[in-house]
């Protein structure tokens, strides 16, 4: 069994508190939420599809470190501040990954990092 390693990215936004950005563990990488910030740590926008773009960009960048992709997707949850935004999530959600989606949870919550809109945390497979 493989010791758990971290991960990181110059290309997603830094861990802003005590957690990584991701974990790789015996075939998997776990990462943390991603908010919808830039690389720069920059809000990307207050428009609900940008920043679920965002979002899945930013573990996008977290799982090419590691050699993975969206590609390899397991399982995602997505946190919402506002559960009318479901359908817009959802069409990004769409173009963004590829069939056979993984499987998800959605959730709203009452509020979330910095009052962004959207959070989206991750679980993928990988290969050495």
């Amino acid at each position: 069994m493989e010791e758990k390693a971290v991960i990181t990215t110059d290309e997603s936004p830094a861990a802003v508190g005590p957690y990584s950005q991701a974990i790789k563990y015996n075939g998997f990488v776990i990462t943390s939420g991603q908010i919808p910030f830039t690389k720069d740590g920059e809000l990307i926008s207050d428009d609900i599809q940008e920043q679920t773009k965002q979002s899945l960009k930013n573990i996008e960048n977290i799982l090419t470190e590691v050699g993975s992709g969206v590609d390899q997707l397991i399982k995602c949850t997505i946190f919402i501040s506002d559960m009318d935004d479901f359908s817009k999530v959802n069409q990004v959600y769409k173009d963004y990954l590829k069939k056979p989606y993984p499987a998800r949870s959605c959730v709203e919550v009452s509020r979330l990092p910095k009052d962004v809109k959207i959070e989206i945390e991750a679980i993928a497979s990988y290969e050495d």
